[in-house]
C-alpha cells in the first residue's frame, strides 16, 4: 500500500536529516539530487524542518547565481546535548557533545574500591554535571552508559554481577533522578566497543564480525549482517564462561573460573608472563596485563605495536606465542559456530598486543580451523566504549528529534 501523506513526509524528513548528518551542510538543490525528490517536495520539507527548529541556514554555496537554492542548510547542533559514560571498575570517563556528536567537554573521576555506593554514585554524577556545565549546556537530552556486565533485555537494567561494584547498578537511576527529562540508556561495554568499531573503526568494511575484548576480564560482541546480537537473555558474547582445554576445572553459573577467562583474563596473562620469566606488573588487572604485553611486543619488534614475525626463543617471544595460542582457543570456538570472517581484538590487552598479537592469533587460527578468518586489532583502542556510548546516545536522540510533529494537510 502507498504511504499516507503524513508518513511520506516523515520518511522524507528523516532521509534529508540523515543526509545532512552524513554530508554536512547542503543546499536545497543538493538535497533534491541526493534524495531524488521533486523541487516542491524538497522546498516543503526544508520549510517544515526549519519551522521545527531542526535545521537552519548556515551559509551560502559558491554558486554564482544567488537564490533560495544557494542557501546552505545544516542541522541545529545545539538542539540537544548528549552525554556518554564509560563506567569502569575504578572510575568513570565522561564526555558531553552536541546533536552532531561534536565533543564539547570531557571529564574523568577515579573511584576507589573502598568507596561506598552512595559516595561513588555522587562522584560519578558530579562529573557528568561538571562536564555539562563546561559544555555550556543547560540540560541533557540523552545519556549513553557503557558498563561491564549483563544487561537485562526486558528492563534495560544492568544485572547484579559478582565482582562488579554495587554503584554501577545505581548510577543510571541516579542520573535519571538528577537530570530531569534526560533519557538514560545502559549497554554492555563490549557491545558498545563493537558498535564503535563498526561505525568508525577497524570493522567499517564488515557487516559481520566478532569483537573479542581482552582486558581485566574477557568478553565478546557479535555483529551479524550489520546488527548487534544480544541473545535471549542479553548474554551473547559471555565467552569468559566458555569451557576450554588447558584449565584445571569447569566454569560454574556464578563463576567463570575454569572457562576461557582462566586462560586470557588479566590475572592469567600476568601469571603466564611470570612463568616466561618476564617482570610482573604491580597489579594483575587490565592495565597491568596490558603493560606486560606491550613491553613484550616492544622487546621482540624493537617498537611498540610494530608488525613483525615473532621468532626465536627469547622469553618475550615465547610469552607472546603462548598468549596467542590461548586466545586462538576461544576464537576458534567462536569461528566454528558463527564463521564471522573477521575478529577484532579490543580491550587493553588487545590494544597493547596490536598487529603483532593479531597476526600470531590469525596464524594459529589458520592451523586450527578450515574457516578463513582475518584477525585485526582495534583502531579505536581505549576510546571505543566511550565512542560507542556516544553513538548510541546520538542515535536515540536523533530517532526522537528527527521525527517532527506531524502537521495536518
Amino acid at each position: 500500500m502507498p504511504a499516507s501523506p503524513s508518513t511520506a513526509r516523515a520518511i522524507n524528513d528523516r532521509l534529508a536529516l540523515r543526509l545532512l548528518q552524513q554530508e554536512g551542510p547542503l543546499t536545497a538543490g543538493q538535497l533534491k539530487q541526493l534524495t531524488g525528490l521533486s523541487r516542491p517536495t524538497v522546498a516543503d520539507l526544508v520549510d517544515r524542518l526549519t519551522a521545527a527548529g531542526l535545521i537552519t541556514v548556515v551559509g551560502e554555496s559558491g554558486a554564482q547565481r544567488r537564490g533560495p537554492n544557494a542557501r546552505l542548510y545544516g542541522i541545529v547542533a545545539d538542539r540537544a546535548h548528549l552525554a556518554a559514560l564509560d563506567v569502569r571498575t575504578q572510575g568513570v570517563l565522561v564526555l558531553v557533545s552536541d546533536l552532531l556528536g561534536r565533543v564539547l567537554a570531557e571529564a574523568s573521576v577515579p573511584i576507589g574500591g573502598d568507596t561506598g555506593t552512595g559516595p561513588a554514585v555522587e562522584q560519578a554524577v558530579a562529573a557528568v554535571e561538571q562536564a555539562l556545565k563546561e559544555a555550556g549546556a543547560d540540560r541533557l537530552h540523552t545519556v549513553g552508559i557503557g558498563a561491564p556486565g549483563l544487561i537485562d533485555p526486558a528492563t534495560g537494567d544492568l544485572r547484579d554481577s559478582a565482582g562488579l561494584p554495587a554503584w554501577h547498578r545505581s548510577l543510571a537511576t541516579a542520573l535519571q533522578d538528577r537530570l530531569p527529562g534526560a533519557r538514560v540508556t545502559v549497554e554492555n561495554e563490549t557491545n558498545l566497543a563493537a558498535l564503535a568499531e563498526q561505525r568508525e573503526g577497524a570493522a567499517r568494511d564488515r557487516d559481520t564480525f566478532v569483537l573479542l575484548w581482552l582486558g581485566h576480564g574477557v568478553g565478546a560482541a557479535v555483529v551479524l549482517d550489520g546488527t548487534l546480537r544480544r541473545g535471549a537473555s542479553g548474554g551473547t558474547g559471555e565467552i569468559g564462561f566458555l569451557p576450554v582445554p588447558g584449565t584445571d576445572t569447569l566454569p560454574a553459573a556464578t563463576d567463570c573460573a575454569g572457562g576461557f577467562h582462566s586462560l586470557t583474563g588479566a590475572a592469567a596473562i600476568t601469571a603466564l608472563a611470570t612463568r616466561h620469566d618476564l617482570p610482573a606488573p604491580p597489579s594483575p588487572d587490565g592495565p597491568g596485563a596490558a603493560e606486560v604485553v606491550r613491553a613484550a611486543v616492544a622487546e621482540v619488534t624493537g617498537a611498540p605495536g610494530a608488525a613483525r614475525a615473532v621468532t626465536g626463543d627469547a622469553p618475550a617471544a615465547r610469552f607472546l606465542r603462548a598468549l596467542a595460542d590461548r586466545v586462538a582457543v576461544g576464537v576458534a570456538s567462536v569461528v566454528a559456530v558463527l564463521d564471522p570472517g573477521c575478529v577484532v581484538l579490543g580491550g587493553e590487552v588487545g590494544q597493547a598486543g596490536g598487529a603483532v598479537l593479531a597476526g600470531l592469533v590469525e596464524e594459529r587460527l589458520r592451523r586450527m580451523s578450515p574457516l578463513v578468518t582475518e584477525v585485526r586489532t582495534s583502531s579505536l583502542g581505549g576510546t571505543a566504549v566511550l565512542r560507542g556510548a556516544l553513538l548510541t546516545a546520538r542515535d536515540r536522540a536523533q530517532d526522537e528529534l528527527f521525527a517532527p510533529t506531524e502537521r495536518t494537510s
